[in-house]
C-alpha cells in the first residue's frame, strides 16, 4: 500500500477569500491595520497562533490572542454564508485514486478538525480517508508530527507515501518526515517557492496531478 496525503486549504478547496476576510476582521476589531491579502496568504498553511505571530509580529501575546479569536469567530461565520469550493478537479482526482487498491489517501492540514470535518461534510468527501491530521493535536507545519501521525495510524512507511501541498511548509514538513513532497500550482505559493523548498514537482493542474500520483505509486 502507498499513501498519498493532502493538505486541504489552497490545495483541494480555494478559500483564500475566507481567509483573508477573516484576517481583516480580526485585525480591524484588534485595531490593527488589514495586511493585504497576498500576505495573508503567504502564511496559510501554519497553525492559526503561529500565522497570527508572523503576520503580527510587534503585536503584544493579549493583540495576538484577540486576533486569534476575532479570525475564528468571522471565518467560522464566512463558512456558514458560504462553503470555500473545491478546486477544478479536486473531486475528479479523490473519486479515482480512492478507487485504487493499492493507494490510501489521508489528509494534513493547518485547520482544526473541526474546520476540516466542516469541510468533508460539506463537500460529501466522507470515506474517502484513512487519517486526518490537524493543528489541533500536533505541531505547526513544517514539523513532521503530522505526517508521521497520518504513517503510523495508515500502517506505511516515509517512502512509500507522498504528500500533496501548495505551500513551502507542506514540501518542507514532506522532507522533514522523509516523504516525497509534490507541489500544485493553484495555491498559495508560488512555484519556485515549492521548488526551492524541495518539491519533486509542480502539477499544474488536477489532471496532471492524478497522472503524477499514478505514476509515482507504480515506482
Amino acid at each position: 500500500m502507498k499513501l498519498v496525503v493532502f493538505d486541504v486549504d489552497g490545495t483541494l478547496i480555494d478559500s483564500q477569500h475566507h481567509i483573508h476576510a477573516a484576517m481583516s476582521s480580526a485585525f480591524s476589531c484588534a485595531g490593527l491595520e488589514p495586511l493585504p491579502k497576498d500576505s495573508v496568504l503567504q502564511v496559510v498553511g501554519l497553525s492559526l497562533p503561529e500565522a497570527v505571530a508572523v503576520l503580527a509580529p510587534d503585536a503584544t501575546p493579549e493583540v495576538q490572542t484577540r486576533i486569534l479569536l476575532g479570525y475564528r469567530q468571522a471565518f467560522l461565520a464566512a463558512r456558514m454564508l458560504d462553503a470555500a469550493p473545491l478546486y477544478p478537479g479536486a473531486r475528479e482526482c479523490l473519486d479515482r485514486l480512492a478507487q485504487q487498491d493499492d493507494l490510501l489517501l489521508a489528509v494534513a492540514t493547518g485547520k482544526a478538525r473541526r474546520g476540516l470535518d466542516a469541510m468533508i461534510e460539506e463537500h460529501r468527501l466522507q470515506g474517502r480517508f484513512v487519517s486526518l491530521q490537524t493543528a489541533d493535536h500536533h505541531p505547526s507545519k513544517p514539523h513532521p508530527a503530522m505526517l508521521q501521525a497520518a504513517l503510523d495510524e495508515a500502517g506505511v512507511t516515509a517512502g512509500d507515501a507522498v504528500m500533496i501541498g501548495d505551500t513551502s511548509f507542506d514540501i518542507e514538513m514532506a522532507q522533514a518526515a522523509g516523504v516525497t513532497g509534490f507541489g500544485v500550482n493553484w495555491g498559495y505559493h508560488s512555484a519556485d517557492q515549492l521548488r526551492a523548498a524541495g518539491a519533486a514537482l509542480v502539477a499544474p493542474d488536477f489532471p496532471a496531478l492524478t497522472t503524477a500520483i499514478e505514476e509515482w505509486a507504480v515506482t
